[in-house]
């Protein structure tokens, strides 16, 4: 287990270095001149742009500019935005924000998938079974910016049971309204999951066994098969953590979100690449350790893994 989990670990240092390099690449070579958009219809002083591209080793070819940056991340230092602000204290102030919506979202599709998932694998080819694969169907086909502005109008403005935008007040309670759009959005993939893996874990010789030594149907159901059943729907729920993390941009940007979305896109349309280089990178290191307590957590549903 030890060495299973050191030999994890050291795969973030190519995938650290490898998203970096590519990253910065892409926004180095992006059109136009970044520190322009700083002063919008004004001209600058040229001697005042001469010394901010200096300031920031925009004079400097990519390479140059990429090592200036990987030695201050590896000091610790995540860099600055072309505004003046330390990366890091835009990273803390936007991080929880968006990492508060993801736990909400992924708790929502988690839910939603098992309870009806499994009701549908134990249903299937009855009523509340096609219902549901219509359902999730829709919100397949649904783009999210619809559902989003569906909520929006009728939960928020019609009825008024939530906020239409979040705004300052972006704590747990305020985010209710974006959570249940995302969670709505992504739970028909996990569902169908689900539903496909009780199927099969029914047909598997231990579960006909559980009912020949006389088992009732409410042990069997959650020990034996749901447990084997969840896998696939917790990797796919990982997966959808760490796209939720780097930024539900389409989502936040509707319910006026302060999180990582509207902070990445606008680094990214100003060409900020020590901003987006730097959130890159801090959700490189999530996303693997997310996956790493994801793998172990296999161990503790199916028996049969082992890790060497």
């Amino acid at each position: 287990m030890l060495g299973y989990i050191l030999r994890r670990l050291l795969q973030v240092i190519p995938v650290f270095f490898g998203a970096t390099l590519l990253i910065y690449f892409l926004v180095f070579a992006m059109p136009g001149d970044p520190l322009l958009a700083l002063f919008g219809e004004r001209t600058p002083n040229p001697a005042v742009l001469e010394q901010l591209r200096q300031q920031y080793h925009l004079d400097q070819p990519f390479l140059v500019q990429y090592w200036y940056y990987i030695t201050g991340v590896l000091q610790g230092d995540l860099g600055t935005t072309y505004s003046g602000r330390s990366v890091a204290d835009v990273l803390g102030a936007t991080l929880p924000v968006t990492g508060r919506l993801a736990v909400m979202a992924i708790g929502i599709e988690f839910t939603l998938a098992i309870i009806i998932g499994t009701i549908s694998a134990l249903r299937k080819g009855k009523l509340f079974d096609n219902v549901s694969l219509i359902i999730a169907l829709i919100a397949i086909a649904i783009p999210i910016f619809v559902v989003a502005f569906l909520a929006q109008y009728f939960l928020a403005i019609q009825w008024g049971w939530f906020k239409p935008t979040v705004g300052a007040d972006n704590g747990w309670g305020g985010l209710w309204l974006p959570a249940i759009v995302l969670g709505f959005s992504l739970y028909a993939v996990s569902m169908r999951l689900m539903r496909s893996s009780v199927i099969d874990t029914l047909n598997q010789d231990w579960v006909r066994t559980a009912y020949s030594k006389g088992l009732p149907r409410r042990r069997v159901i959650p020990v034996h098969v749901l447990r084997n059943s969840l896998i696939p729907v917790i990797t796919n729920s990982a997966t959808n953590f760490g796209v939720l993390l780097v930024g539900a941009t389409v989502t936040e940007g509707i319910f006026n979100v302060p999180g990582v979305g509207n902070t990445l896109f606008e680094a990214i349309r100003r060409g900020e690449g020590p901003t987006v280089v730097s959130f890159v990178t801090v959700f490189v290191i999530l996303y693997v350790l997310v996956n790493l307590l994801i793998d172990l957590l296999y161990g503790l549903l199916d028996p049969r893994i082992r890790y060497v």
